[in-house]
């Protein structure tokens, strides 16, 4: 029996359920109308799914939505929003009546698709279907790991949940294949789905488009199965979900419910999905489930039914006492356990920080970037234990698993007296699920207690872009491994050949990219992803790179993720010309190696290092000036599409890149192929200096 179920006798909980389910059905339908837009059918299905869970099983308390032990809710068909919405606001979160009324309205607390450090109670961001399915299997993941690396023989204090709402639409999408068969093979029998199967997308009956076997499927992938619950019965999901809790494995319960049940005349219909009653439908649906009140009007008797922060906080103070108690015996583990809930970095860290990447100047190796991610993660693993690591089956391609990383292995029954089967371990086998990974390191993040990261090519990040771009928007802690970046990685081809892909990643708000030449750069790339509260992609060469040689200032400036790597001479002779040349990655070289020739010229080039153009563009305007001053004509070159840089060097500026896909041959070949080399950016440089010199003396006339 859960903390819920403990706080109050049993026979309390037998509640007037009809009238719990149609109050959440009708502030759906009543802030649907309001806002004139929104999802009332899919809140009215699954309004008896609704009571039973969060009446009866799950475990939260209102007034603190960070409470670490806490049950993990997730609304993977984030369409229907108002379902979670009415369910936050009578079980006592933070959200008053009036932020209903303002449902999907400019800046209130009720967006159209939940989101997450929008409303309290929310733990994850959804609407993309199918991704918050894969969120919850990175929850329940998190709590497995954490259950077996804290929890001592009768000190549980790792010990939740984690639920999930679903419709046809998520287990359509593909992602919900791969979250749900990589679940299956690691046991996460604390995952629960509860699928609402009302046979209803957008485009009307789904039997003609999705006609899959759902519950043989998921047996196929491992789980539990219970199958034929009838969705609109508090009792039948009620044991459906004590059968889920009494499984090793995850659990999907299929709930059979009608779309838009109360409706007279839509119920049952596509029509229900995604538009507002009507004032007509609306009366008529009061009619038919007998629902006097005005709308938004709720009972104080019906709130009570509904009430949950006096259960919720004697949960929580259960808990507290159980911490405690294990505090005493463990001190050292519950002051990390803390600091991890928190997600707040160990206080050696800086420290850590620094001598990682002054190691990798020391040392100066020429290797490729991927190989320095490597040796930089194996600082980070001794300085965080949090660290939780991964690829897409290509771990010795992305070298992101470490001399010390243990496999996390499937689940099953406790060992040696812990919960949550055989999971210790710190790296993840996410095998070919590029976006489940990704969501699956959104959900990790969000749940608390790891720092996790994830491996794969380049090239496929487009597999996972809409999980980069939800990790973006909702600014988890998540690290993108992508290595094999450009043409440098060679034969394999064009299909592998990254060319618009850093560009790409570059767009995408607060998603910061870097691109590192050498060893140092790419250990201070690390340390920025630890140390900010937003995602990082890594973007690292197959191809080894030369060591570049800088002093203590540069290393400093690199954070800025733009900065002068080498300058120009101090004085100038008669007739000299300046130029900037903008470099990342595998071509800082081809700049560095042009500097010799151009100078011969008379064309004094200063050459600047940008590895993260995201983290360079929120610098202030002086650092930026001080960079790339105004008025000096400006060379960038990059293995990549060209159009990019036209903000950097202006129509009047120069850019050695590459604007078609690639073609197999070695790296060395590729390179002179497509002229990326150090003698194209000298050519492209002696253009615009000319050009710009012209243009001079053109105004001066």
């Amino acid at each position: 029996m859960n903390a819920v179920a403990e706080a109050l006798p049993r026979q309390e909980l037998s509640t007037d359920t009809r009238t719990m389910a149609n109050a959440l059905r009708m502030l759906a339908v009543d802030a649907v109308q309001q806002a004139n837009s929104g999802h009332p059918g899919m809140p009215m299905g699954m309004a008896e799914i609704a009571v039973a869970l969060w009446s009866r099983h799950l475990k939260h308390n209102p007034r603190n939505p960070d409470w670490p032990d806490r049950d993990r809710f997730v609304l993977s068909n984030g369409h229907g929003s108002m379902l979670l919405y009415g369910l936050l606001h009578l079980t006592g979160y933070d959200l008053p009546l009036d932020e209903l009324k303002r449902f999907r309205q400019l800046h209130s607390r009720t967006p159209g698709h939940p989101e997450v450090g929008v409303t309290p109670g929310v733990e994850t961001t959804t609407g993309p279907l199918g991704q918050g399915f894969a969120n919850a299997v990175g929850m329940a993941l998190a709590e497995a790991l954490l259950a077996r690396e804290f929890n001592r023989p009768g000190h549980d204090i790792v010990d939740h949940r984690t639920y999930v709402f679903v419709g046809d639409g998520c287990l359509m999408e593909g992602i919900s294949h791969e979250a749900a068969s990589l679940a299956g093979t690691l046991g996460l029998g604390k995952l629960t789905v509860l699928y609402d199967d009302n046979g209803i997308s957008i485009d009307g009956h789904v039997e003609r488009w999705f006609a899959d076997d759902t519950p043989s499927r998921f047996a196929a992938y491992g789980w539990h199965v219970v199958r034929g619950v009838d969705g609109h019965d508090v009792d039948a999901v009620d044991r459906a979900i004590e059968d889920a809790r009494a499984s090793q494995r995850p659990t999907l319960i299929c709930c059979r419910t009608v779309i838009g049940k109360g409706a007279p005349s839509m119920a049952g219909t596509h029509d229900v999905h995604g538009a507002p009653l009507g004032d007509k439908e609306a009366a008529a649906t009061r009619e038919a489930l007998d629902w006097p009140h005005a709308p938004f009007d709720i009972p104080g008797s019906i709130r009570q039914l509904w009430d949950a922060r006096e259960q919720g906080a004697a949960a929580e103070a259960g808990w507290t006492r159980r911490f405690e108690s294990y505090r005493q015996h463990f001190a050292l583990e519950a002051a990390e356990f803390e600091r991890r809930a928190r997600g707040a970095l160990p206080a050696q860290w800086r420290e850590a920080a620094l001598a990682l990447v002054r190691d990798a100047d020391r040392a100066g190796q020429s290797i490729a970037t991927r190989k320095a991610s490597q040796i930089a993660i194996e600082g980070l693993a001794r300085a965080l234990p949090e660290l939780l690591g991964g690829s897409a089956d290509l771990t010795g391609s992305n070298l992101t698993r470490w001399k010390d990383a243990v496999t996390v292995q499937p689940g099953g029954a406790a060992v040696d007296g812990h919960h949550g089967g055989n999971y210790g371990g710190n790296y993840v086998h996410f095998g070919v699920r590029e976006f489940g990974m990704s969501a699956m390191l959104n959900g990790i993040a969000l749940h608390r207690g790891h720092l996790p990261f994830g491996g794969t090519f380049l090239t496929f990040s487009d597999y996972s872009r809409n999980a980069l771009r939800m990790a973006a928007l909702m600014k988890t802690r998540s690290v993108f491994v992508f290595t094999h970046d450009s043409i440098g990685l060679g034969e394999d081809g064009p299909t592998h050949q990254s060319v618009e892909h850093a560009a790409s990643l570059r767009l995408i708000p607060g998603l910061d990219v870097w691109r590192p030449c050498d060893t140092v750069e790419t250990a201070q790339a690390w340390v920025c992803a630890v140390e900010r509260d937003r995602p990082s992609c890594l973007l690292l060469s197959r191809q080894n790179l030369p060591f570049v040689s800088r002093d203590e200032d540069q290393i400093d400036a690199i954070e800025r993720g733009g900065y002068v790597l080498r300058d120009w001479p101090g004085s100038m002779g008669p007739g000299d010309t300046r130029i900037v040349l903008i470099a990342t990655g595998s071509e800082v070289v081809l700049a560095l190696e042009a500097v010799g020739p151009l100078r011969e010229e008379g064309i004094l080039a200063r050459v600047v290092s940008m590895p993260s153009t995201t983290v360079f563009d929120r610098q202030s305007y002086a650092w930026r000036d001080r960079v790339l001053p105004q008025g000096v004509p400006r060379v960038a070159v990059e293995a990549g599409v060209t159009a990019f840089w036209r903000q950097y060097v202006g129509l009047e500026g120069g850019v050695v890149g590459i604007d078609r896909f690639g073609e197999s041959a070695p790296a060395s070949a590729l390179f002179e192929h497509f002229g990326l080399t150090s003698q194209a950016v000298v050519e492209a440089a002696r253009r615009v200096a000319r050009s710009t010199a012209t243009t001079m003396t053109t105004r001066s006339l």
